[in-house]
């Protein structure tokens, strides 16, 4: 199992973990809870103890903990710090590097990961000194789950709401793998080591486009947008600032990812322009090559088959590798269904690419969770083995990281 630290702040939100440590127990993690002076009003330590199954600690003064050092010990015992929900007080903290109570010192102490997990008012989240705290944080190489939207406690609307403990999970699933090694389980962060995309702006393309036959009828593709999400979930665990241009899909946002949806591909064109300057494009949606010019009204039936005319969409890979503004690594996928390397190299050269990754789409890849790629560069091919497509994403993105250092 993996060890926990959960850092409970103050605020409503606090409820929340209560569920998130039972779900996390459900997993098998061990989980270490740390209430705050702020969460001791909203929580009781009693409550988090019996769920956890584990001492609540709660005060940087206990005398038979401090006597053996016990914020150290706690800091380093842990495989991954959470503190959720972060109030921005919590968050002022940390950025500015303050240890006025155990959470803070034991944020200052950790050599582990660290993501937080804010949740406040709209106006607060919004505040700029928030977003700089935030912005501070993320600099650090600490990982933040950006809040949803919806309703608050206070009656106001807007960004601000923490989101809930099942969709934590799934993030952090989706940013740390757990696995065993000689009898431990260690908590595998390889991206996150020293934050080596911190700074750098990384644009990502995911999912389909649906071009438009008439209002209800579409030319569409299988692509599942789950390989470009992974390579935007992978980016912003290592760091970077994510930008995640996505057609038509049900996928949820990854932490920390700024999100554009598109349908056509004019529109995912106009997005990706209106997006640079970008260090890094990485081009993974499955854009339509062709449009028609959609009937206003439903195309019945009765009338026969359509007449429909098809005319070239924008080219957004070719049009970023003649760019003003091109990125300094530009990569792009091509899905084939034959002779994969010599199709994706001719792609390369044509768009003005830096990379291409190529995988076979004869099989069920689109849609599928697993992927196999080769990696095409100006010094070759490498083939890379079958895997899971997040973990195809995390390669990818550990590379870039090599290429920018």
């Amino acid at each position: 199992m993996s060890r926990i630290l959960l850092i409970v702040g103050g605020g409503i939100a606090a409820y929340k973990a209560a569920e998130l440590i039972r779900l996390m127990r459900k997993q098998g993690h061990h989980v270490t809870p740390v209430l705050t002076a702020g969460g001791a009003h909203f929580m009781t330590p009693m409550s988090l103890a019996a769920l956890a199954e584990s001492p609540v600690y709660t005060s940087l003064w206990d005398l038979k903990d401090e006597a053996e050092m016990g914020h150290i010990q706690l800091s380093r015992a842990a495989d991954l710090v959470l503190v959720c929900p972060a109030t921005a007080d919590l968050i002022a903290k940390m950025a500015a590097g303050l240890a006025d109570d155990l959470a803070t010192t034991l944020l200052l102490a950790t050599d582990k990961p660290v993501v937080v997990a804010p949740a406040m008012n709209v106006r607060m989240w919004q505040h700029a000194a928030t977003q700089r705290n935030v912005a501070r944080l993320r600099a650090d190489g600490i990982m933040v789950i950006d809040p949803e939207e919806g309703p608050m406690a206070c009656g106001e609307f807007g960004p601000g709401r923490l989101p809930e403990p099942e969709a934590i999970l799934q993030i952090l699933q989706q940013h740390f793998s757990f696995r065993s090694s000689e009898g431990e389980i260690r908590l595998s962060t390889s991206l996150r080591e020293s934050g080596k995309l911190v700074g750098r702006h990384v644009l990502v393309t995911a999912g389909p486009t649906h071009e438009p036959i008439d209002p209800v009828r579409v030319i569409a593709n299988r692509s599942s947008g789950r390989q470009g999400f992974a390579i935007a979930a992978a980016a912003a665990a290592a760091g970077a600032r994510v930008t995640l241009i996505a057609g038509p899909v049900p996928l949820p946002t990854p932490g920390g990812v700024a999100r554009i949806d598109v349908e056509t591909a004019e529109q995912m064109a106009a997005a990706v322009e209106a997006a640079l300057p970008a260090d890094v494009a990485i081009l993974v949606a499955a854009v339509a090559d062709w449009k028609v010019e959609a009937s206003r009204s439903k195309l019945k039936k009765a009338e026969g088959p359509p007449d429909l005319r098809f005319t070239p969409n924008p080219d957004i890979l070719a049009t970023l590798g003649a760019h003003p503004d091109r990125p300094r690594l530009l990569i792009g996928f091509a899905a084939e269904t034959d002779d994969v390397i010599a199709n994706a190299k001719a792609k390369r050269e044509s768009k003005r690419a830096d990379w291409i990754v190529a995988n076979d789409v004869s099989r069920d890849v689109m849609g599928g969770a697993r992927n196999r790629v080769h990696l095409i560069t100006a010094d070759g091919v490498k083939d890379c083995p079958e895997a899971t497509k997040e973990e195809v994403a995390h390669h990818l993105v550990k590379r870039i990281a090599e290429e920018l250092a």
